[in-house]
């Protein structure tokens, strides 16, 4: 491989918002993110599903279509 043409490569800290913090290869010293694996809906469980419910409801009422 030639030499001088490859980015240095660090022990890079992941910063989520929430506070999480861990360690990672990467050309980068230091990456912030916004959301992480700790936070993330998907990964937690914690998904909003009475937020899709209401929306579902309001589909059903604006086209006629209503469970009988």
């Amino acid at each position: 491989m030639r030499e001088g043409i490859h980015p240095t490569y660090h022990q890079a800290t992941v910063t989520c918002n929430c506070g999480n913090t861990f360690v990672t290869g990467s050309t980068k010293p230091e990456i912030h993110v916004e959301i992480c694996s700790k936070c993330h809906p998907f990964y937690t469980g914690n998904q909003k599903l009475a937020s899709a419910k209401g929306r579902i409801d309001k589909f059903n009422k604006k086209f006629g279509m209503q469970q009988q």
